[in-house]
């Protein structure tokens, strides 16, 4: 072979292996990003289209995303992650993500928000109930956190668990305060959950929203933006409830995980999350996004209105993140 033809051959080689790393530039990976959830599928196609990077879906719970980043802290395969605030707040403490203040940080409020930036909310959602009408076959819908302790809904109510899944120790905190309780206090909960196992709870650790439009869950403790995607984008006969006894409402946040294999891509794809198009995209999947602004009033208008917000309250999420392995443990002890 000529020596044109070797050096013609290594030029393809090295341009080809140029071109592979330039791809694998491209790409970042998130922890718990699944595309049925708060319609992340939407939000990853855009990031694509608008940044030219890849983030692969990803279907970790926070609790299974935070134990993720732990076991692999010496050696990050994330570069960014979603996050219920209690877990985030511990990823912070444990030294597992680091400081960035995104594009559009200083339109955060406090109190969602790290001073330092090693998380900020990207939108917040209220607890309730997610109610498919159809599954109940007659019965009515449920109105209060006492009416789940019926036996004419036995087999027909599922929560995430509330070990694991941010959602599911939003649902223990909610029905804690409104039953009486405090962070120093989970008794109210733990009473209230067991009772409720006379009724056969479904409890899986992953989003159901598919198990509710399904039928397989009735009634499923989640969030008014899942209820208002059923019902608005899936024409699902889906109700939102929010319980006369009151509930919470919580922000969910991002990360940039510390040592990230690709920083520079991560960091465009947080402020992706913080930008017009992506606070946009979070409204039109009926979360609150964390910039007002981007609410459109027609989208809005959907929710319920705002005289059955006023039952949804905010709790300290710091000291929500402090009580959340105390109650975790009690819970696996007594409930299940």
């Amino acid at each position: 072979m000529s020596l044109r033809f070797h050096r013609l051959a290594r030029l393809g080689l090295l341009a080809a292996t140029l071109a592979a790393g330039s791809a694998m530039a491209q790409t970042a990976i998130c922890y718990n990003c699944p595309t049925e959830w708060a319609d992340w599928g939407t939000q990853l196609k855009a990031i694509k289209a608008k940044t030219g990077i890849t983030v692969p879906p990803d279907n970790k719970n926070s609790g299974q995303s935070l134990a993720q980043l732990a076991a692999e802290k010496a050696s990050p395969v994330a570069d960014v992650t979603y996050l219920g605030v209690t877990f985030a707040v511990q990823a912070a403490k444990d030294g597992l993500v680091e400081p960035y203040k995104p594009a559009a940080w200083k339109d955060i409020p406090d109190g969602l928000k790290d001073p330092a930036g090693n998380w900020f909310t990207i939108h917040s959602g209220t607890l309730g109930f997610m109610v498919n009408v159809d599954a109940l076959k007659g019965k009515p819908v449920p109105k209060s956190w006492a009416d789940l302790l019926k036996p004419e809904y036995k087999g027909l109510i599922g929560y995430l668990d509330p070990a694991s899944a941010f959602v599911g120790y939003v649902g223990a905190v909610a029905v804690n305060e409104a039953r009486g309780g405090t962070l120093d206090n989970f008794k109210p909960a733990i009473d209230y959950f067991k009772a409720l196992q006379k009724n056969e709870p479904i409890v899986p650790k992953q989003t159901s929203y598919a198990r509710v439009l399904s039928g397989e869950i009735a009634i499923l403790l989640d969030y008014d933006f899942n209820a208002y995607r059923a019902k608005y984008k899936d024409k699902a006969n889906v109700a939102f409830v929010i319980p006369s006894e009151g509930t919470l409402a919580v922000p969910y946040v991002m990360s940039l995980v510390a040592k990230a294999p690709h920083a520079a891509d991560a960091k465009k794809v947080l402020d992706f999350t913080l930008s017009d198009e992506g606070q946009a995209i979070w409204a039109k999947a009926y979360l609150r996004p964390v910039r007002a602004s981007a609410m459109p009033k027609d989208i809005e208008s959907q929710f319920l209105p705002a005289s059955e917000y006023t039952r949804a309250k905010s709790v300290d999420y710091g000291r929500m993140a402090a009580a959340q392995k105390a109650f975790s443990d009690e819970y696996l002890k007594e409930v299940r």
